[in-house]
């Protein structure tokens, strides 16, 4: 991640993401630039958005990476892997392009953002009103941390090899195993 040395307005932030070829975070002024995924990372995300997409008539819809979520309280925008909304899509006022009503928000972890994904990052998506789960997946082992929003405080939850990833928000459950299975059916890591 880079981010734009000099503060930018809102305005001048969808400038820049309209024009650049990469993908821009935008945290209160500062405009960060989002790297390609790793080859792993993407099929994490790829298998992700598959499996929590309903096959069964849900009113909920799994999207993939590039959409905009926006906190309005904080004056951010964020680009998660994976953002289930259910029902309809609520659209920021500053920006038509962003949502702001996720129910659950998936981070793949990398170690370049390992650290900001579990920390200022989540405090940042716990702002969101709509938000009942924040998950974070492990790409070098099968492993997820869900994190449940319990009325004013947040509970959470480790899943390891041969768990079932249980999301109530997006009325999905998934075997860990599904998740980290390749397109030839093998399990990875």
């Amino acid at each position: 991640m880079g981010a734009v040395a000099e503060i930018l307005s809102y305005e001048e932030y969808l400038a820049l993401s309209e024009s650049a070829e990469w993908l821009w975070e935008y945290h209160d002024g500062v405009a960060v630039a989002m790297t390609a995924p790793s080859p792993e990372h993407a099929r994490l995300i790829s298998r992700l958005v598959q499996r929590l997409s309903p096959s069964d008539g849900r009113a909920c819809v799994a999207l993939p990476p590039g959409l905009k979520v926006r906190i309005e309280a904080t004056n951010r925008t964020l680009l998660p892997d994976v953002t289930v909304v259910c029902g309809s899509l609520e659209h920021s006022k500053v920006d038509p392009n962003a949502i702001v009503n996720p129910i659950t928000v998936v981070e793949v972890l990398s170690p370049s953002t390992e650290a900001f994904d579990q920390g200022p990052k989540f405090h940042q998506y716990r702002r969101i009103p709509s938000l009942r789960e924040y998950v974070v997946v492990a790409q070098d082992r099968r492993f997820v941390s869900v994190y449940r929003r319990a009325g004013d405080l947040w509970a959470f939850e480790d899943i390891e090899a041969g768990g079932v990833l249980k999301l109530e928000g997006a009325q999905a459950e998934v075997p860990l195993d599904d998740i980290y299975r390749d397109a030839f059916g093998v399990i990875v890591p």
